[in-house]
């Protein structure tokens, strides 16, 4: 078994509003084996935990530096965070 990685993103820009998160949970689905959450922050930020496969983590955290379409992402923090056996499938909190 591959060794379990987890990263907390925040993710800055135009953000909210623009689907953000439904296509953050569809890109995570497709990739597969991910868990975690993806939630609005209060000041426009969209926050994301994921948690999976390195490689397949560095994909998810690759594509939020884009984003959907309609977003406009200026800036996107990645740090480590420490990974939870018990984090459930990948989803939007709110």
């Amino acid at each position: 078994m591959k060794a379990v990685v987890a990263r907390h993103l925040v993710v800055n820009g135009t953000v909210q509003g623009v689907g953000f998160r439904a296509a953050t949970l569809r890109e995570a689905t497709r990739i597969a084996g991910l868990s975690g959450w993806v939630r609005n922050l209060p000041d426009g930020a969209v926050e994301i935990l994921v948690q999976g496969e390195q490689a397949k983590v560095d994909e998810l955290v690759e594509w939020s530096n884009s984003g959907p379409p309609s977003a406009r992402v200026t800036k996107v923090d990645v740090q480590p965070a420490k990974a939870d056996p018990n984090l459930g499938a990948f989803s939007i909190k709110r």
